[in-house]
């Protein structure tokens, strides 16, 4: 965290500069056996975003429950670049240190995903949610969210300190490269 302090304190930076709104997008996410926290990230979009998202829902480019556009209009233009590059999610580091969240592990979906889910979909919500996970590193968003599931549940049943590692390393170049990223 240190580390990333001076990169933050830029970032948010552009984001003031870029657009009028908070720095800071504080979401309710659903953790491991479903208890709900507030994740954090930067701000990626107009501060309206939430509120357009309905009007979007027809071009929704995933599948199930899960909603992403490759060129959503409510992403700002740092937006484009944080997200490409994967680091509007440096301050889920603070939901780290604060328990609700492991730097591995299953993405932590909305609320609203997860009152769609399938029985077997719940599954993901049997570890800690992750910053990074299997599929971050194994397609991203190009993935199906059936998919997703199965690399979440993977995940689970290998979970271990090497499996981290590994994970963690295969991030790098997926960042770096930000194939299926937006």
């Amino acid at each position: 965290l240190p580390l990333a302090l001076p990169l933050m304190a830029m970032i948010g930076l552009l984001i003031k500069l870029d657009s009028p709104g908070p720095v800071l997008f504080k979401q309710v996410r659903v953790g491991k056996w479903g208890k709900p926290f507030y994740c954090y990230k930067f701000r990626s979009m107009f501060i309206d975003a939430e509120a357009r998202k309905d009007e979007l829902l027809a071009q929704n480019e995933a599948d199930a429950v899960v909603f992403k556009m490759k060129n959503d209009p409510r992403v700002t233009r740092i937006g484009r670049y944080i997200r490409k590059a994967s680091i509007d999610e440096l301050p889920q580091l603070f939901n780290v240190l604060k328990g609700e969240m492991s730097l591995v592990g299953p993405r932590p979906p909305v609320p609203r995903e997860v009152a769609e889910y399938e029985f077997d979909q719940l599954r993901r919500l049997d570890a800690i949610p992750g910053i990074t996970g299997l599929q971050q590193v194994s397609g991203r968003s190009e993935l199906s969210f059936t998919r997703w599931v199965e690399l979440d549940v993977q995940y689970i049943a290998e979970q271990s300190l090497m499996k981290d590692i590994e994970i963690l390393l295969k991030t790098i170049p997926a960042v770096i490269t930000g194939r299926g990223a937006y």
